[in-house]
């Protein structure tokens, strides 16, 4: 067991998210070996964040740990690295997962209804026309992009279903989306970190005020939609207040988006790099699918990082953390964590310990409410795709954002 950090190794640098994956898993490897958590210094950017850097949880023992023991690890006042400045929330409300309880206990209580059994049952017929659809649009454009043809369309189709979004403001909902997802993880300079922090609340207000209106409509004429059920829920005598209506409605398009989506292009990329996997795979689709949607979770880590702040004196794996201190829980290392996955870089889809993986977030109260949404339309969509195009295959390199929060794909080319 080591106890220092290799110099080429900095979680706060940009230069380090530039590097390619395989780089940084390697990297990450090599940080799962040392005595204890390592700390990071951060850049002060003025306005934008504190620069007080954090210490990396990169084990999967030490992550469950975080995950699991909320009330020291708090996820307020925010959740992502770097923080936003203090004002954003007073200006468009707070996300649930910027919440501890009660008040986190209190949101997730009345939005729970949204991923029901039941309610995912109901979907399903809904998902399944979507994919229809966009396989049939595939099929008449021929192969371009997988990500702009195939994987963003169905999650926020889904969503928009879900909320009883009308068509006419769909095509504003996807690139409001797109603007906000764009401002995740590190900014090179602050010139650029104002200008995209700037489209980055301009779209997320827009999201806000777009669902707000359309639940006073709601309020005064329900509809069997999910907007209609959150303005007129009372679940112990409370119900969602029309800017935690706004908060839920951006945080369900972009975290809900962005799981299912970059899992998808993902994962098309993983079966036509490992083709004994998408042999074995196709061979029993309905044996192997859920395995399947698990190991690319895994494998993938869609969202890379959450960050938490601690909220009185703990000792973990023999560091002392303070109250203030700042932790921040690399999924995807912890998904790689050789004592949990044996091999953990090799795609398999046959994993028993796979259901081990953090990739929807660790065990604990901020679980991802959506995780079986976002099961279910991978499952729907590639069950639609490999039906009707069994040739389907990755063409090229997949073009990635650069991030240390959202392992997002750009594009993807693909043929059939």
């Amino acid at each position: 067991m080591t106890t220092a950090v290799a110099p080429d190794i900095d979680l706060a640098d940009l230069s380090f998210w530039r590097r390619p994956p395989r780089e940084r898993h390697e990297a990450f490897a090599r940080l799962r070996q040392l005595e204890h958590p390592v700390f990071f210094e951060e850049r002060r950017v003025p306005l934008l964040r504190s620069g007080r850097g954090f210490y990396a949880l990169v084990r999967h023992s030490d992550v469950v740990e975080a995950s699991r023991n909320a009330k020291v690890f708090s996820s307020e006042p925010a959740v992502t690295s770097p923080e936003p400045p203090g004002w954003v929330k007073h200006v468009f409300g707070e996300s649930m997962v910027n919440m501890d309880d009660p008040r986190h206990a209190r949101l997730r209580r009345i939005v729970s209804r949204a991923f029901s059994p039941k309610m995912l049952a109901n979907l399903q017929g809904d998902i399944e026309k979507a994919a229809t659809r966009i396989v049939d649009d595939v099929i008449a454009e021929g192969p371009r992009d997988f990500v702009t043809q195939v994987a963003a369309r169905l999650p926020i189709h889904v969503i928009c279903d879900m909320m009883g979004i009308p068509d006419d403001m769909r095509a504003k909902v996807h690139e409001h989306v797109d603007v906000s997802t764009a401002y995740t993880g590190v900014r090179p300079s602050l010139a650029r970190s104002v200008r995209m922090a700037g489209q980055n609340m301009l779209a997320l207000a827009a999201l806000q005020r777009m669902v707000i209106k359309l639940g006073r409509e709601r309020s005064e004429s329900p509809q069997g939609d999910l907007v209609s059920a959150l303005v007129t829920a009372n679940v112990d005598g409370e119900r969602l207040t029309w800017r935690e209506l706004g908060s839920f409605f951006a945080l369900l398009l972009v975290a809900g988006n962005e799981t299912a989506r970059n899992t998808m292009a993902h994962g098309v990329k993983l079966l036509t790099d490992n083709p004994e996997q998408r042999e074995l795979l196709l061979s029993d689709f309905d044996a192997h699918i859920g395995g399947a949607i698990e190991e690319m979770v895994r494998y993938v880590s869609p969202i890379m990082q959450f960050r938490r702040t601690v909220t009185e004196d703990y000792d973990l794996r023999g560091l002392h953390l303070k109250p203030g201190d700042k932790v921040v829980l690399f999924y995807g290392s912890a998904n790689r964590d050789e004592t949990v996955f044996p091999d953990p870089d090799r795609f398999d889809i046959t994993r028993t310990e796979v259901k081990q993986h953090v990739g929807f977030g660790g065990p604990g109260p901020h679980f991802c409410l959506g995780a079986n949404l976002a099961r279910q339309e991978i499952r729907t969509m590639y069950r639609e795709l490999f039906t009707r195009l069994p040739g389907l295959r990755a063409q090229g390199e997949p073009e990635l954002l650069l991030s240390n929060f959202d392992n997002s794909v750009r594009s993807q080319g693909f043929t059939f």
